[in-house]
């Protein structure tokens, strides 16, 4: 366990950022699997731009990495196109 004041503190904030990071994750998948899911093409249209900004904002802020997140909106593209 941590003895200085600061490694306390770091520890409080990483735990923190962690809970929030985690939480904004688990909804960019939750989303994305919503989206391929979806077999309406008009629904799924609706849903693509706030499912790709959401993932560039993971991208940007280091939650996902970028080319997880380039790849992710490539797939999902793909699948509106497809239906």
């Amino acid at each position: 366990m941590a003895n200085h004041k600061s490694s306390k503190k770091r520890i409080r904030q990483t735990a923190t950022k962690r809970a929030h990071n985690r939480l904004f994750h688990k909804t960019a998948r939750n989303a994305v699997k919503a989206l391929r899911t979806t077999t309406e093409k008009s629904a799924a249209e609706a849903l693509l731009p706030k499912v790709t900004s959401m993932l560039d904002k993971l991208a940007k802020h280091n939650i996902m990495h970028k080319n997880k997140a380039a790849n992710l909106k490539s797939a999902i593209q793909l699948h509106v196109n497809a239906l």
